[in-house]
């Protein structure tokens, strides 16, 4: 795994061994299973806990590993991008990650107290319940509600492409709270082990790639959670949580592409100097040397960029316009490089069998989620009159 030493810290390092060990020996092995089941197995939590895998950035008091000295949530980039490296995607991990920085970044004492030892071993599956039919992109536009009703909330309304939401046993439910036609409207609600079942879950959704993670709808009919439950215990803030800790979720799908980079390309370079053409190898080819020369330098170039980044997000100083370029430019540089390296694997690219076709398929969505790359280039020019 490629190390950048202006961010590394020995745990960094120790973890990184640990993390290609547990893609190795739990991952790999059970995604072909996983595929046809549309789902992981919900036991791939707990393990992944047991691992201390799941503990970047949540303080040590709560089960996690020590954020303040280790910078621990860098670990969590790692992960992401080994995940990419190996193109074995079924399992939501970036979801938690996004999910526990929200609770240690934004709950209260008593929310972190509950609610992170969960997610650091494993027994809370998280999903952050964001986007509705009718509302992507444009989070002010969401209609689910949650009303007050004593002391509690009655949520109503459905939702849509919700990661881990076949598995998901602790949710936080992006959802309104009031009427004033603003963003203090917004809220972000918690559903916890106890309430999951008055979820309505609906079907697993057919992708064309990430077979193996669930994707589904949901439907809230008055379910009912205590209103102690609103992340942070004061209504109207969800709004401007969500647009605080976006940037981290983007930053760790930068993560995800650069690590696909880097796998597709290994890939394809094992193939094009085994493959034989006119007596040859492929390899030996001007057009396959430069091709791969191209895709060389966007590996490169998109390296070093996100690890800037990540350093800037681990000393408090990333913006959501520089975050927005690295998920840009990452996401836009892996489909680039894949299509390439697919191109480079001629017809025998096209086949599933080849490893290189489920790189390709997987990569497209990853220009939607997080932000569409329209939405980071209008946040993106918005800096540009700052």
């Amino acid at each position: 795994m490629p190390l950048d030493t202006s961010w590394m810290t020995d745990e960094h390092l120790m973890f990184s061994e640990t993390i290609r060990r547990f893609f190795a020996d739990e991952i790999l092995p059970n995604e072909p299973r996983w595929e046809q089941a549309g789902q992981v197995e919900p036991s791939l939590w707990t393990r992944a806990g047991a691992m201390g895998l799941l503990g970047g950035g949540i303080p040590a008091e709560y089960g996690g590993l020590d954020a303040e000295s280790a910078n621990s949530s860098g670990i969590d980039a790692l992960i992401c991008m080994e995940q990419g490296r190996v193109n074995a995607l079924g399992w939501g991990f970036i979801v938690q990650s996004i999910v526990k920085n929200y609770v240690v970044m934004h709950g209260t004492p008593e929310q972190k107290a509950k609610w992170l030892p969960m997610l650091a071993t494993g027994e809370a599956i998280p999903s952050i319940v964001m986007s509705e039919p009718g509302a992507g992109s444009d989070l002010k536009g969401i209609r689910t509600r949650a009303v007050r009703d004593g002391n509690d909330l009655v949520l109503d309304g459905s939702k849509i492409f919700i990661s881990n939401g076949q598995t998901s046993n602790f949710m936080l439910v992006v959802a309104r709270t009031g009427d004033t036609g603003s963003a203090r409207d917004i809220s972000l609600v918690a559903v916890e082990p106890e309430q999951i079942g008055a979820v309505v879950r609906g079907a697993n959704l057919d992708k064309i790639g990430m077979k193996a993670q669930d994707t589904s709808e949901l439907r809230f009919d008055a379910v009912r959670v205590p209103a102690a439950n609103i992340l942070g215990g004061v209504e109207g803030r969800g709004f401007s949580q969500l647009m605080q800790e976006l940037p981290w979720e983007r930053l760790l799908i930068a993560y995800w592409s650069l690590g696909a980079i880097e796998g597709a390309l290994d890939l394809t370079r094992t193939y094009v100097a085994e493959r034989q053409a006119f007596g040859k190898r492929i390899m030996d080819f001007q057009n396959t040397r430069f091709a791969l020369a191209r895709c060389k330098v966007k590996l490169e170039v998109t390296r070093a960029f996100v690890d800037k980044c990540m350093a800037q997000y681990l000393a408090g100083d990333l913006d959501a316009a520089t975050a927005s370029i690295a998920k840009l430019w990452a996401t836009e540089a892996q489909g680039e490089v894949i299509d390439t390296c697919l191109q480079l694997h001629g017809g025998y690219g096209y086949m599933t069998e080849y490893p290189i076709s489920q790189f390709y398929t997987n990569a497209r969505v990853q220009r939607i989620y997080g932000g569409t790359s329209e939405i980071m280039l209008e946040l993106i020019s918005r800096s540009l009159d700052q």
